[in-house]
Parts: structure tokens; C-alpha cells; sequence
């Protein structure tokens, strides 16, 4: 999930310009394209398919009817000096890989949408909130397939959430066995570098090789997951030239960066056709309206964000008393002294000094950097001048996307945070609530008394998350989706507007940031706000629901185009919008 609050910040810094020598890194992206799809090989072992790196075996999953190969290698580890550098391609191998299980989530810092110590969904969560958690040996990804012989079937490529600097694949909400089957399509969800080892823009680590200079290494993760699937989605019963890229709220912002960047639309053959941003745009503070929060960051401010984290490492390493002389011990070193330096430092140090010291200064947040190169300088500008990878695009946001972020309020003219509850709290209430009992507990219990009622217009929890979403989620939409379709007819758009969890959380969350994934992959299992949302008594409606938005995403995946048999009503294209919904007994689908 994107941070509107970190976006604030806007340090009035110098940016050197970047030399943007692509032509390596392109070149790179043309060599693994002329790798040939492998057919499957597998003869009469359907979990045995073959890559171009060597044979991979998977598993079956009966209940779903699905075939999954987990923690596929997709780049080499980025570790010591591969740290901050472009995923490298990974080692061969001679003898069938198992590939059964989820690999590491990567580094990141414990939140409550992050994994737990185990790299899973559990009570540790809770435990972890802003400690180090999972592992920098993270560039793998996931296979699902309907466990049928079809070939030639469309491919899905999921990537997550989290605000660039949490999330995993390993999440229940992500499992691909239901949309796989659902849909009759490949779903892939690869997990990809986070927080300021995905994004870091460091003099000190420029070698005058565009790509590793963009600092956009989670891009270049996503860019070589693409090839990967490329090279490889033959052997799996997939079309390499029916690709489409999902991502949710920063992982549409990481969607939008991918179809506007230079190094896709050089890219041939391409390595994506379709797009599914969802919950997310891609605009600077200069493409919106006076008073909106931009969804990118100029790259200034990501480096006065590199330029504070090596000072305060310095600082708290003994080496320097303050920024002055931060800055001279620096000075005194070479480039190379300094890269090492950083490489040298944990996970856990890097986290710290950003949480504890970068926090302060409004220089946390992560995500794409407009360096020209990999990203953008101007994505929205590049829309206009028609420069971006011209495919078709569906689009969604859900109604109350801003009640995800009650801390963030005081924005839109909130007084203090929403929120009454800890992180911990909430993710303990939440890991063991019954939500087919009684309410356990009250609106009072979790809304701050200054945004009660949370309907009253204007003040109401419900206003002000409103006046968010209008400022951050929308504006950045409109902005996007009305550039591109000055270029093109097919784009279309979707609200979601689902609302049916048992009180008091159809108040407190509603259609909230987030609500639409569970629908989207068919999961309403074991993740963060299931017990919440989730009752016997919305089941029915829900299924219908979720079927519907699988049979859409399965007709954009196939066709381009949403329009399916399980929608109520012919679906034109933007500014006209399809509402998802559902009563507690049957789906609910309209064209507004």
C-alpha cells in the first residue's frame, strides 16, 4: 500500500543528471527474448516441466485442481557485491529442482501486511512490527495452472502491494490455484527487492551503467521476472505473447511505471500486452491538481533519501558527529570505499536508521525513481508525447480506498489519527475475531472520538477517508486514465464498492484499500482482515462476486477486453465505470 504521508515531503535538492547508456541493459533484455519458449517435455509427468535454466517439478493440489511449482530462481541472489545491483541471471541446473514450496519473503521491515518470522501468515506478525524480517536470497517466483492439458492459455502476472516496502508472495491472499482454475489461465506472482534496497539512489553507487544508476532495482526485478516468463511460459501451457501484468496499490504504481518506461517500450518482442493497475496512478505533484498528493516522487527526493541514510550510518557507526562531518568523512573516501561500506551493512541496520533517523526527515517511502532511464522522468508526459508500451488497460480502485489510512487524515483536515488502536492490537484482534458471533467490538473502540459519528458530513470518518481518496487514489486516476485515452479507446475502469462485512467493520472499513484482492484470486482464507470481513452469512454473495471478477479478469487476460457472460450489463470503456457489488445472497453488477 502506498504512504500519502511520506509522499509529502519534498526536499529542494540538486539532481545531478544521469547518464543513460541503455544500451547494455537493453541489449540484455534482447538476448533473453531470443530464448526459446521450451515445450514442456514432460511426457507423461505433468508436474515435470522443463526451463531454460533446467527441469523443475512441482506439486498438485486436488482440492483446487491445479498444478504449482513454488520458489522458482528467476535472478542470482542479490547479496554482497550484487546488492544494489541489476538482477543477474541465475545458475543452471543438471537435475530436476523441486520447487514445492514458497521461498524467502524479501528483506523488509515487520508490518502487519508483511510476513511473519516463518515467512507466513501467522501469530509472529505480531511480533515482528518493525524488526527485520525475511531474507535479501528473495528473487523467486510462483507457477499455478489449471491441472488440465491445455495449451496456448493466457498468462498472469500478479505484483503485490505494500507500499515498496512490504509484502510477499507467500501471503494467502496471493495463492494463484483459484484464479488459475478459475480463469483457465497461468498465474505467476514473483516476489521482487522492497524499501530502499528496491529503490536507492546513492551517488556513491553510480557506475555509468544506466540501469544499476536508476537505482531502480525492484523495476529491473520485475523487468527480468518478465523474461523469465517469456523464455519460459511454453512449458508451462502458457502464451508468451499473452501476457498480463497486475499490481496492486504499489504494485499499480509499479505497473504504470513498467508500461511508460523506456526499457519497455524499446523492448521487442514485448514482454507484457496487457495492463491491470490496480489502486494506484503514476503522477508527479506538477500532473495534478493544486492540493493532491502525488503517487511518484521526483528523483531529488530520493537522493537527499540516500545522501541522509549514508550520513546517518556514518553518524551512528562513530565515524562522525553530525551531518558536517558526516559529509567530510564521506568526501574522504572513495566511491568504491563507500559502496563497500553500505554493502557491508545488515538488513536490520539499514531498516533502523531508516524508521529511527530518515522517518523524522519524511524520507521512509519508497517507490519508482524518474531517473530517464528505466523510469520515466515524466511518465504522464510520456503518455502525451506517446511514448509508453500501447497496450489495453483496466484499470479499478475500491470506494473507500482512504479508510485504510486513518492515520493519515489530518491531510484532509482531520485532528490527530483516526485510529485508536496499536498495529499490534489491531493485528491481534483481527489474527483471533469470530465473525460469525456477536460483535466483539464497538466503532468507539477503534474511530477517535473527533471523527464521530462516522457518517456526519464533512468531520465523519467516512468524509474525511473520502476527501483522501479524492486527493490521492482519484485525482492520480483521472490523471492517467484520461491521458491514455487521448491515445487509445481500449481502457477500461472498475469500483468496487463491496461493503457487506458484519458490524461494526462495514463501518470501520467497507470497501476499503485492499477489500478486492480476496475477490480477485477467490482466497477468503487465512490473511489480515479475513476474520473480519469474512462471515457465513456474506458467503453467498461474495462467491458470486469474486466468480464474476475472475471471469472479467479472464476475458481481459484472453481478449483485451473485460466484457464477459458473468457481468449484468455491457461494459464500455473510460470515463464509464463498472461497479462491482454484491447483497449477502448475490452478486450486484452495474455500469455506471
Amino acid at each position: 500500500m502506498t504512504n500519502p504521508q511520506e509522499q509529502q515531503t519534498r526536499l529542494r535538492t540538486g539532481h545531478a543528471g544521469l547518464k543513460t547508456r541503455t544500451a547494455a541493459w537493453a541489449g540484455a533484455i534482447g538476448a533473453a527474448l531470443l530464448l526459446s519458449a521450451c515445450s514442456d517435455g514432460s511426457g507423461d509427468d505433468p508436474l515435470l516441466r522443463k526451463t531454460h535454466l533446467g527441469d523443475i517439478r512441482g506439486a498438485v493440489d486436488l482440492g483446487s485442481a491445479t498444478y504449482a511449482w513454488k520458489g522458482i530462481p528467476y535472478a542470482k541472489p542479490p547479496v554482497g557485491a550484487l546488492r544494489w545491483q541489476p538482477p543477474q541471471e541465475p545458475e543452471a541446473w543438471s537435475t530436476a529442482r523441486t520447487t514445492t514450496a514458497f521461498a524467502n519473503a524479501c528483506a523488509q521491515y515487520g508490518r502487519i501486511y508483511g510476513p511473519g518470522s516463518n515467512n507466513r501468515h501467522d501469530e509472529t506478525i505480531a511480533t515482528t512490527l518493525n524488526q527485520a524480517v525475511g531474507s535479501e536470497d528473495c528473487l523467486y517466483l510462483n507457477v499455478w495452472r489449471p491441472a488440465n492439458n491445455d495449451t496456448n492459455l493466457p498468462v498472469i502476472v500478479f505484483l503485490h502491494g505494500g507500499s515498496n516496502v512490504s509484502g510477499y508472495t507467500a501471503d494467502p491472499v496471493y495463492d494463484g490455484a483459484n484464479l488459475a482454475r478459475t480463469a483457465n489461465a497461468i498465474v505467476v506472482t514473483p516476489n521482487f527487492r522492497l524499501g530502499i534496497l528496491g529503490f536507492l539512489n546513492l551517488p556513491q553507487l553510480k557506475t555509468g551503467d544506466a540501469a544499476t544508476d536508476s537505482g531502480n532495482f525492484t523495476m529491473l526485478d520485475s523487468i527480468k521476472a518478465l523474461q523469465f516468463v517469456r523464455a519460459n511460459a511454453a512449458s508451462f501451457g502458457g502464451n508468451p505473447d499473452s501476457v498480463t501484468v497486475v499490481g496492486q496499490s504499489a504494485g499499480a504504481i509499479n505497473v504504470w511505471a513498467l508500461q511508460t518506461s523506456p526499457l519497455m517500450t524499446a523492448a521487442n518482442p514485448k514482454l507484457f500486452h496487457r495492463v491491470m493497475p490496480l489502486s494506484g496512478g503514476i503522477s508527479l505533484a506538477t500532473n495534478l491538481p493544486p492540493g493532491s498528493l502525488p503517487t511518484l516522487n521526483p528523483a531529488s527526493v530520493y537522493l537527499a533519501q540516500g545522501n541522509a541514510l549514508l550520513q546517518n550510518l556514518v553518524i551512528a557507526d562513530g565515524l562522525a558527529t553530525d551531518t558536517a562531518s558526516a559529509n567530510a568523512y564521506i568526501a574522504s573516501r572513495t566511491n568504491a570505499q563507500i559502496a563497500e561500506y553500505m554493502r557491508g551493512k545488515s538488513a536490520s541496520q539499514l531498516f533502523t536508521t531508516l524508521l529511527t533517523r530518515l522517518a523524522l526527515l519524511g524520507l521512509a517511502g519508497s517507490g519508482p525513481i524518474p531517473d530517464g532511464a528505466v523510469v520515466a522522468s515524466d511518465p504522464i508526459g510520456a503518455i502525451h508525447a506517446g511514448n509508453y508500451v500501447k497496450v489495453p488497460v483496466l484499470a479499478g480502485n475500491t470506494r473507500d480506498e482512504g479508510k485504510l489510512f486513518p492515520s493519515f487524515l489530518p491531510l484532509v483536515g482531520g485532528t490527530g489519527n483516526a485510529r485508536l488502536v496499536t498495529d499490534a492490537q489491531l493485528f491481534t484482534n483481527h489474527f483471533s475475531y469470530k465473525p460469525d458471533a456477536a460483535a466483539q467490538t464497538t466503532v468507539e473502540q477503534w474511530i477517535a472520538p473527533n471523527y464521530l459519528p462516522v457518517g456526519a458530513p464533512t468531520t465523519g470518518f467516512t468524509a474525511r477517508a473520502e476527501s483522501l481518496n479524492r486527493i490521492f487514489f482519484l485525482n492520480s486516476r483521472d490523471n492517467v486514465l484520461n491521458a491514455l485515452k487521448a491515445k487509445q479507446d481500449n481502457v477500461w475502469y472498475y469500483r468496487f464498492d463491496w461493503d457487506k462485512q458484519p458490524a461494526p467493520w462495514n463501518d470501520i472499513y467497507g470497501a476499503v484499500h485492499v477489500v478486492d484482492l480476496p475477490f480477485l484470486f477467490g482466497n477468503f482464507g487465512p490473511a489480515l482482515f479475513s476474520n473480519v470481513w469474512f462471515s457465513t452469512a456474506n458467503r453467498p454473495g461474495r462467491l458470486e462476486l469474486s466468480n464474476a471478477m475472475m471471469q472479467t479478469m479472464a476475458s481481459f487476460a484472453r481478449n483485451g477486453d473485460p466484457n464477459n457472460a458473468a457481468l449484468s450489463a455491457a461494459w464500455a470503456p473510460w470515463p464509464r465505470t463498472m461497479v462491482f457489488d454484491a447483497s449477502l445472497s448475490a452478486k450486484s453488477i452495474r455500469a455506471e
